[in-house]
């Protein structure tokens, strides 16, 4: 099953949330729309409070990111830092194979981006709406590998819901590489807390967000043009280095 068969149904309940939610000032400046409207797509009426920092739900949380602290190997710290400095579509390379490359894919990259900045949008309303303190400002004995912040933006995971919507759009390209690129989405949102920068809620919280975003971004016909677009390039120029990437031929008119 395409992931479009599966969020569309999303769609159809949460573009229905029309009211927007007064947000508590940051220091980051909030980014411009390029696919969503961010009052249509109001998600964060969608997720519940996070945990809060007495409960027992946090505690177990951090003793969870303990158990991960002292199990990290140093392969798994190189490989959550590498993670955390790519944060785009291009860190799925790792299954595409050396030719998925920006300089290769100029219009992949593209949409890519316009990708990374819906996350930018709702990720930063919902961060800025719950304000969850970072694990390791709640207790010091936890020792991120990644670059530590120092504002309460925990929730959700911004890296995290970066890497489902990306993963969400190549799978829409590419489905015969789905599974290969869903698992590896699992990978990079789970190193958010190998990094120890991120509750494991966190990043559950982003993969719920993630499913809604891409259900609206399916029904808007800049994304779906955009999306074309770049399946005419990874027809052209991937599967000439990648034939196995099976991407998608483009459908007839009328078809």
């Amino acid at each position: 099953m395409r992931i479009s068969s599966a969020v569309m149904v999303s769609a159809v309940s949460f573009c229905a949330l029309l009211q927007g939610q007064q947000q508590p000032a940051m220091s980051r400046a909030p980014h411009t729309p390029y696919y969503i409207d961010p009052v249509a797509l109001n998600v964060g009426l969608l997720l519940p409070e996070p945990p809060a920092t007495d409960s027992p739900t946090t505690r177990a949380e951090l003793a969870e990111l303990h158990r991960i602290q002292d199990a990290r190997t140093p392969e798994q710290i190189a490989q959550a830092k590498a993670d955390d400095a790519e944060e785009d579509i291009f860190v799925y390379k790792s299954i595409l194979g050396p030719g998925f490359t920006p300089e290769a894919l100029p219009l992949t990259a593209a949409l890519g981006a316009h990708v990374k900045n819906e996350e930018s949008v709702v990720g930063g309303i919902i961060k800025r709406s719950f304000q969850r303190p970072r694990p390791y400002q709640i207790d010091s004995s936890l020792h991120p590998v990644c670059p530590a912040k120092s504002q309460n933006d925990s929730y959700p995971s911004g890296h995290s819901l970066s890497g489902y919507l990306e993963a969400f759009t190549l799978a829409e390209l590419l489905p015969a590489r789905r599974t290969e690129i869903l698992a590896r989405a699992d990978e990079y949102a789970h190193n958010r807390t190998v990094c120890g920068v991120h509750y494991p809620s966190d990043v559950e919280a982003s993969r719920r967000v993630a499913y809604a975003v891409m259900g609206y971004l399916l029904a808007t016909p800049k994304f779906q043009h955009d999306l074309e677009e770049s399946r005419h390039e990874l027809e052209s120029k991937l599967s000439s280095q990648c034939p196995q990437c099976g991407a998608t031929p483009t459908k007839a008119t009328g078809q």
